[in-house]
């Protein structure tokens, strides 16, 4: 499997001793120094330094070429059989036999029903890989609401807003060889970024340079083949598909959270925004056909951060899944002065934010769009 990645500074230790927190605070510029609770943290969690997280391949989609052409020079980089292979273990692991039945049998129907670019794209893959259009529908629906994830969007005591995600997955060995990060290029230029996995033309993070930052969680309601059969044929949007049509739409931040808030889905989910300028951040908790709740950043009275994870703000996590109070306890630490980019992929380090489902952390900010970062990690 051919490795296009970009070259970048890799953030600081994650876990490990305290002979890691101290060669972290040695190796911080004095101006982006975390906070010394902070490093203790991190060196107190279960989480082996030896992650050495790697950046994915970088790859540019043109959207100017024909939807069903735009991922084949992607697929091109890649072994055919052993991606046909690890596309195939997804879907018949994740969908029962009568939900494939019944895709298969009504595929031809279901084209019309799912908009566009995205079919095309999906065909046009298939085509490449000698996959069924029934099947590669399914696997791109099922990606739509199995993935447990932490997304924070937060400011910085400057005003500065920062945005970082953690995507929990199982198959982690497969997928972890399938992320990439993608350019989507409109007349030569990047249109918008994000990361996804090969196979797949969804995005469940992503930016666009200068406007607004977006990541979505799933919000567990139901069985999602349920909610993908009630709601597809009334031409609702899969979630993760809005992501990339808003990031392809919008012109603002508040474009963009009406959009994410308001257009029909085929299931629930959590849509993390974040902005350019002061108090554009904000958590989005959707129902399938409208918002259930937005809850901004309030920095004046103290709310600088919003930490989701896969659970309604207003409800205790669950003791058994709660990286919500891990998460919190690390940006306190932190301090809203001395969060960066930096540190903030740090804060998404701490166990059990991060932990063995974990496939990919990004960090990003959409005033500095070229400071776009994901990292592998390598648990599981």
């Amino acid at each position: 499997m051919k490795a296009l990645g970009r070259e970048a500074r890799m953030p600081g230790a994650v876990g490990g001793s305290s002979r890691v927190a101290a060669r972290a605070m040695r190796a911080e510029a004095p101006g982006a120094r975390p906070a010394l609770a902070l490093l203790l943290l991190l060196a107190g969690a279960r989480v082996s330094a030896a992650d050495s997280p790697t950046a994915p391949p970088l790859f540019n989609v043109s959207l100017d070429a024909a939807p069903e052409l735009r991922w084949l020079p992607v697929l091109r980089h890649f072994d055919k059989d052993l991606l046909r292979a690890a596309l195939a273990q997804i879907v018949w692991d994740n969908v029962p036999e009568w939900v494939l039945t019944l895709i298969r049998k009504a595929v031809w129907e279901l084209e019309f029903f799912l908009p566009q670019p995205f079919i095309d794209e999906i065909r046009g893959m298939c085509d490449a890989l000698d996959f069924s259009l029934g099947d590669c529908i399914l696997l791109n629906l099922a990606y739509e609401s199995t993935a447990f994830c932490t997304s924070i969007v937060a400011q910085d005591s400057r005003g500065h807003i920062y945005h970082g995600r953690n995507l929990d997955y199982a198959f982690g060995r497969i997928l972890r060889n399938l992320t990439v990060d993608v350019q989507f290029l409109k007349n030569g230029k990047i249109a918008y970024t994000g990361t996804t996995f090969v196979g797949y033309v969804g995005l469940w993070t992503g930016q666009s340079p200068h406007k607004f930052t977006v990541s979505g969680d799933e919000r567990d309601k139901g069985w999602w083949w349920e909610n993908v059969i009630a709601a597809l044929f009334q031409r609702h949007s899969p979630i993760s598909w809005l992501i990339r049509t808003t990031l392809s739409e919008s012109e603002s931040f508040e474009a963009a959270v009406y959009k994410l808030a308001k257009t029909p889905l085929i299931a629930d989910v959590y849509y993390i925004v974040g902005g350019t300028t002061p108090r554009e951040g904000v958590v989005i908790t959707r129902n399938r056909r409208g918002p259930a709740d937005i809850w901004p950043l309030d920095p004046l009275n103290g709310a600088w951060f919003r930490v989701e994870t896969n659970y309604d703000h207003w409800k205790p996590a669950p003791k058994k899944d709660d990286r919500r109070t891990p998460a919190i306890k690390a940006l306190n630490a932190t301090g809203q002065a001395n969060l960066t980019l930096e540190t903030l992929f740090q804060v998404l380090s701490v166990f059990p934010v991060y932990n063995n489902y974990t496939i990919y952390t990004t960090v990003m900010s959409a005033a500095s769009p070229d400071k776009y970062m994901t990292r592998i990690r390598n648990l599981g």
